[in-house]
C-alpha cells in the first residue's frame, strides 16, 4: 500500500468520522432537549430519530449522484452537508429546526455510507480491499469516541454545553471538505460511466502495479454485463438478500440503541450523569481498539470468521445485560456493555460496509450499496425513534433478551448462507455471487 493509496482512503475514510461523530454526539444532548423543550416520549424519540430519517433518504438515493456526477463531488457534498448541519443545530431555538437541521446531516450519513465504501472499494487492491473499506467503519469509530470525550469535556461549561456538543462536528466537516478537493476520481467510475481510460490509468498507475490488467479486467467485465441493468431483478436476488439480511441483523443487535442512549442506560444502571457520559466514553474507546483487531484480521482470517466472533459475543452479552436488569444487579452493565461494543466493533461493525461493497457487481454497485444502507438505516431510525417507549411499556430485561434472540439468528445466517469473500476481485465476486 503506498501513499497514494492510504492519502486517499484516509481521506474518503474520514467521511466515516463524520458519520460517527453526528450520530453519537446526540447521545449528550438528548436528556438536555428534553427539558429545555418539554418533550414527551415520542417527539423526543422522535427527535432523536430525525437524522435517521435523514439516512433513510440519504441511503435510498446516494448512489444516484454518485453514478451520474461522479464519487469525488458527492463527497464533497456530503461533507458541506455535515458541516451546515452540525452549525444549524447547534444554534436552533426549537425542537422543529433543530430536526430540520439533524435532517440535513442524516442525509449526509447516508450518502456517506453508500459512497465513501463504494469509492475506497473500487481503488483499493483484492489483497487490500478489507482492510481499507474498513478504514471507514475505523472513523466510524473514532468518530463515535470523540463525540463521547467531547461530550464528557464540554458537559457543564455552561447553560449552553448542548450547543458546543453539537457544533463540534463542523470542525472535521470543513477539514473533510477541503481534503476531498485532493482526491481523484474513482478510476472504476472513469471507465465505466466516462469511458475515460487514461484518467483511470493514471489513477491507478498509482496506486496498483498491475493497473493495464485491473483496467483490462474492469472493461471485459462491461463488454459481458448489461451497462443499463436495474438492481431489482431476479438476477441479483442473492445479493439483494445477503445484503438485507447483512443489514437487518446489524440493527437487531441494539447497536444503535447502546449508542444513542448509552448515558441513560447507565443512569438507569444507578450512575450520575457525569460518570454516565464517563463510562460512555469508554464505549468509544472498546469500540477502538476493537475495531483495529478487526481491520488487523479481516484480511488474514476472512469476513466469516469475524462475524462468528460477533455473533456469540454480541449473545453473551446481551443476555448477561438482560439479566442484570431483570435481577436489578447493576455493578457489572458497564463491563457487559463494553463487552457487547466489543462483540459489534470486530464482527458487524468491521465486515458490514465491505461485505456489502463486495457482492454487487460493477454496473450495479452504487445501486447494491444503497440498498444494503437503506434498510440499515430505515431499521437504526425505527429502533432509535422507539427504543424510549418500548423501554417504558416492556422494561429494559425485555428489549435486550429480544436483542439476544436476533443475535441467535444472526449466527444461524452467517454459519449456512453468508458467502467468504476474502482475497477475490470483484470481477470473481459477481461470477461467485450473482453468476453461479
Amino acid at each position: 500500500m503506498n501513499k497514494h493509496l492510504l492519502f486517499w482512503s484516509i481521506t474518503v475514510g474520514l467521511g466515516g468520522m463524520l458519520f460517527g461523530m453526528d450520530m453519537t454526539v446526540i447521545s449528550g444532548v438528548e436528556g438536555t432537549i428534553k427539558e429545555l423543550w418539554k418533550l414527551d416520549d415520542w417527539t423526543h424519540g422522535f427527535a432523536m430519530a430525525t437524522a435517521l430519517y435523514g439516512t433513510v433518504l440519504g441511503a435510498a438515493f446516494g448512489g444516484i449522484p454518485a453514478d451520474k456526477f461522479g464519487r469525488k463531488k458527492t463527497l464533497l457534498w456530503i461533507g458541506l452537508s455535515f458541516l451546515i448541519s452540525s452549525i444549524g443545530a447547534a444554534l436552533a431555538n426549537d425542537v422543529n429546526s433543530f430536526m430540520i437541521f439533524r435532517f440535513l446531516g442524516g442525509l449526509g450519513i447516508g450518502a456517506s455510507s453508500v459512497v465513501a465504501p463504494i469509492y475506497i472499494s473500487e481503488i483499493a487492491p483484492a489483497k487490500h480491499r478489507g482492510k481499507l473499506v474498513i478504514s471507514f467503519q475505523l472513523n466510524i469509530v473514532l468518530g463515535i469516541l470523540l463525540a463521547y470525550v467531547s461530550n464528557y469535556c464540554l458537559n457543564g461549561i455552561g447553560e449552553n454545553d448542548w450547543r458546543y456538543m453539537l457544533a463540534i462536528v463542523g470542525l472535521p466537516s470543513l477539514l473533510f471538505s477541503i481534503l476531498i478537493l485532493f482526491t481523484p476520481e474513482s478510476p472504476t467510475y472513469l471507465l465505466l460511466n466516462r469511458n475515460d481510460r487514461v484518467g483511470a490509468q493514471k489513477i491507478l498507475s498509482m496506486v496498483d502495479p498491475d493497473a493495464g490488467e485491473t483496467i483490462n479486467r474492469i472493461l471485459a467485465n462491461k463488454s459481458t454485463s448489461n451497462q443499463v441493468d436495474r438492481i431489482f431483478t431476479s438476477k441479483y436476488f442473492k445479493p439483494l438478500l445477503l445484503a438485507f439480511f447483512f443489514s437487518f441483523f446489524n440493527q437487531l443487535s441494539g447497536i444503535n440503541a447502546v449508542l444513542y442512549y448509552a448515558p441513560r442506560i447507565f443512569e438507569k444502571a444507578d450512575l450520575d450523569k457525569s460518570s454516565a457520559l464517563l463510562q460512555s466514553a469508554g464505549i468509544g474507546v472498546a469500540n477502538l481498539i476493537f475495531t483495529l483487531f478487526g481491520w488487523y484480521l479481516i484480511d488474514r482470517v476472512g469476513r466469516k470468521v469475524l462475524m462468528y466472533i460477533g455473533s456469540i459475543g454480541y449473545i453473551v452479552s446481551l443476555l448477561l445485560i438482560a439479566y442484570s436488569f431483570y435481577s436489578s444487579s447493576f455493578e457489572l452493565v458497564p463491563v457487559y456493555i463494553f463487552a457487547f461494543i466489543a462483540a459489534h466493533a470486530i464482527g458487524q461493525g468491521s465486515v458490514i460496509w465491505v461485505f456489502i461493497s463486495e457482492i454487487f457487481p460493477n454496473s450495479v454497485r452504487a445501486s447494491g450499496m444503497a440498498w444494503g444502507s437503506l434498510t440499515h438505516w430505515i431499521l437504526a431510525a425505527l429502533i432509535t425513534n422507539f427504543f424510549p417507549i418500548f423501554t417504558t411499556l416492556f422494561g429494559e430485561t425485555y428489549i435486550f433478551l429480544f436483542f439476544a434472540c436476533m443475535m441467535v439468528c444472526q449466527l444461524i445466517y452467517v454459519k449456512f448462507w453468508m458467502p467468504e469473500t476474502k482475497g477475490a476481485t470483484l470481477e470473481d465476486l459477481e461470477k461467485q455471487i450473482v453468476l453461479h
